[in-house]
């Protein structure tokens, strides 16, 4: 099916099952332990053996000899790997570093061997006796010392309108401000983790990523294989939040094991390997100048961003939602990217928007305050109802950032607000109000699906689509119900398996919207079929009550489909509607804050936000994903930092108990609306991706909140205790 038009009337508006607050189908599972993640797989590899990675010791250079001899004649030790003995490998195109080092080693406990045992435990005990001489490089760890010799990245061109250098020097309100981010962590609960066997020169992989079809491709890109001969599952995932968009070093070991013992072998990264072995979001610089009138409107906005990555990487593009947010006929947007020989870089939580906004937000704060106008007011001011860069012949598909910032501000009593720092007061703790804009692209991909009706009237969907913990699950199950008239109980959905038609996968915030309209067509095929089995014309015929009904006659579906039953399958692709409308959701988050004025400890009160998404397919879970993201957001904010040794070119505080993130009881009381919207233009669903945009802005808003509480404006994230007890201290004097 091509999308290449408005979507018009169709069942989905019927809303009968889509657009309700839905339990997790897949929740039952889940909380009784049957649901079968990567690493649990005894049931169909049975007798595995257990790998456990040998990192370097290095961040950059090579080895210079490697003994395995003491780890293989360990207790329990099957096979020891290394790039010596593991035959010749390729690299995926999605890729920075190589998976398995050696002799080259491109950063800090990149895979240089895995040891295969018996037990766990003696994989383990083993790995620490594979001796690696090495000879050490002088690496680049610091971005702030190679800034200046950042250069543009192919990826991402400079954009602008207008002439920036110009106006902004005329305005009669300047902003000019840099504001930093530090390296962050993915930090999902279920760590990275493969079970792997061969079947004669055929490789199945159990593992946890949100991309079936990439994975698919990289490994045979690794492997030297054909992409048919490889057999990729996971149906569970326990959260990923990009870290496992990629192919990733537990896969390829667990292959390289399995196919070095003949049995099938587990690997799984312990928490400390994570940071520094797989991904991670990288730091930026941004320097942000906004020229405005003295009431407020934009006349000029720039915003450049500095961060790093391997040789062959890529930025964080931090700038983008500046192109598209605010008003401005003169702007500019300008990306630097410099080669660091830290681990790779990559998507993260949001990548782009998520750390923007953090700059961005602020700097909109402070000129509101060098205007004399409410925060709110400033951002309703600066709306712009088409793509400010191309002008209003691209205009918005739908744009409710207006009602997102009323209706938000009425809900959270932002009008009890004080405009000027530190009036508001609770015992000992400074309280104070602040907010921000949630913006988030809206992307899509081409998704697949394939839905059949048995003879019972079951439905069954396949897809690799993948549940990252965002509730796929069942907004799949509810676009099926909901065309094909069946209740909810009626239908089974199987995700995470190759073998089925490829979908748009778990990322970007496309997902849920992209593979819901992928089922959405394969649901249109089978109505086709199901109608003409019945005598009906398939325009006419109507779905619901388990049954087709037509011209006055009515068919149970479970006759239309017959004994053998009837399946379709079919994508959703999309034409150019992306380009000739721009596309985004929006939002305005509000939190409120105490600031303990003798320590500078902060706590998080309360927060809400408002977001228009388009189509909500399940407020339950839509909501669940905004407040998580919303909390992702506060640790941004207050404490997420990897910590670098710049050194030896490596992430310090790389476990749970050193790289903070927060948990419940550290926001009491979070609120979420979501706003009315449908948006034809953007699929079928007329929905749109949401659990990322409530990353958006959040942290922003906590940081606009501290300054209201206490006066202090910090501009380096995160917001620590130290920073806020030293500018409190700083403004006594």
């Amino acid at each position: 099916m091509k999308f290449d038009r408005p979507a018009t009337a169709n069942p989905i508006d019927r809303g009968r099952v889509v657009g309700i607050p839905h339990d997790r189908i897949d929740g039952p599972a889940k909380v009784t332990g049957s649901a079968p993640y990567a690493y649990e797989r005894h049931d169909v590899a049975p007798n595995a053996a257990y790998g456990w990675m040998v990192g370097s010791a290095i961040a950059k250079g090579s080895i210079r000899s490697i003994d395995t001899r003491d780890a293989e004649a360990a207790a329990g030790v099957l096979a020891v790997i290394t790039h010596k003995n593991a035959g010749p490998l390729g690299k995926g195109r999605m890729n920075t570093a190589h998976l398995l080092g050696g002799p080259r080693i491109e950063h800090y406990d990149q895979a240089l061997a895995v040891v295969v045992a018996e037990t766990l435990e003696q994989a383990r005990d083993a790995a620490r006796l594979v001796r690696i001489d090495y000879a050490r490089e002088d690496g680049r760890f610091d971005l702030k010392a190679e800034k200046n010799k950042a250069v543009p990245p192919k990826s991402d061109p400079d954009t602008g309108a207008g002439d920036f250098a110009t106006a902004f020097p005329k305005a009669a309100v300047r902003i000019d401000q840099t504001y930093t981010t530090p390296d962050h962590s993915h930090a999902m609960m279920e760590p990275h983790a493969t079970t792997a066997a061969w079947t004669g020169g055929k490789l199945t992989v159990w593992t946890a990523n949100q991309m079936i079809a990439w994975a698919v491709r990289e490994l045979a890109l690794t492997f030297r294989m054909k992409a048919e001969d490889i057999h990729v599952m996971s149906p569970y995932i326990g959260g990923g939040f990009g870290a496992k968009l990629f192919l990733r070093a537990d896969a390829v070991l667990a292959a390289l094991g399995a196919h070095a013992v003949g049995r099938p072998v587990k690997v799984a990264l312990a928490r400390p390997q994570i940071p520094n072995n797989t991904t991670h979001r990288p730091a930026t610089i941004q320097r942000i100048r906004i020229g405005a009138s003295k009431d407020g409107v934009i006349d000029a906005i720039g915003h450049e961003v500095w961060s790093g990555d391997l040789p062959g990487g890529g930025p964080e593009v931090a700038a983008q939602q500046t192109r598209l947010l605010y008003r401005g006929v003169n702007r500019m947007t300008a990306h630097r990217l410099a080669t660091l020989d830290l681990p790779e870089g990559n998507a993260m939580r949001a990548p782009g928007e998520a750390v923007g906004l953090l700059a961005l937000e602020v700097a909109m704060d402070e000129l509101a305050e060098a205007c004399g106008v409410d925060p709110v007011e400033l951002r309703i001011r600066n709306d712009v109802q088409y793509d400010p860069e191309k002008g209003p012949e691209r205009p918005f598909s739908s744009r409710k950032f207006v009602e997102c910032l009323r209706q938000g501000a009425d809900r959270f009593g932002w009008s009890r607000r004080k405009a000027v720092p530190g009036q508001v007061r609770d015992g000992r703790w400074l309280v104070g109000m602040g907010m921000a804009s949630a913006f988030r692209n809206n992307l899509v991909q081409t998704s697949g699906a394939r839905v059949s009706v048995d003879g019972q009237g079951r439905v069954v969907v396949e897809t690799d689509m993948t549940d990252i913990g965002t509730g796929s699950y069942t907004v799949i199950a509810q676009t099926a119900a909901e065309m094909l008239g069946v209740p909810l109980s009626d239908v089974t959905v199987r995700l995470g398996d190759s073998h089925y038609p490829e979908s748009a996968g778990s990322g970007g915030q496309w997902g849920a919207n992209s593979a819901t309209a992928g089922v959405y067509a394969a649901c249109a095929a089978l109505r086709g079929k199901l109608a003409q089995q019945a005598g009906f014309n398939a325009e006419d015929a109507v779905f619901e009550g388990r049954a087709i009904r037509s011209a006055g006659r009515t068919i149970p579906l479970k006759d239309a489909a017959g004994r053998r039953g009837t399946s379709a399958e079919d994508k959703i692709e999309f034409g150019d509607l992306t380009e000739r409308y721009a596309q985004g959701t929006f939002g305005a988050h509000f939190c409120e804050v105490g600031v303990d004025m003798f320590t500078g400890e902060t706590r998080v009160r309360r927060m809400g936000g408002a977001f228009a998404a388009g189509r909500i397919l399940n407020p339950k879970s839509a909501r669940n994903q905004v407040i998580g993201a919303m909390a992702m957001g506060v640790g941004a904010a207050l404490m997420e930092e990897l910590t670098v040794d710049t050194r030896f070119g490596y992430f310090v505080n790389h476990d749970m108990a050193e790289y903070h993130v927060p948990v419940h009881a550290d926001i009491p009381e979070q609120d979420v609306l979501f706003i009315e919207e449908l948006d034809d233009k953007s699929s079928p669903m007329k929905a749109k991706g949401v659990g990322e945009l409530g990353i958006c802005g959040a942290g922003a808003a906590v940081a606009n909140a501290i300054y209201n509480a206490c006066g202090v404006r910090i501009r380096d994230y995160p917001l620590t205790l130290d920073k806020i007890i030293g500018g409190m201290a700083e403004k006594r004097a």
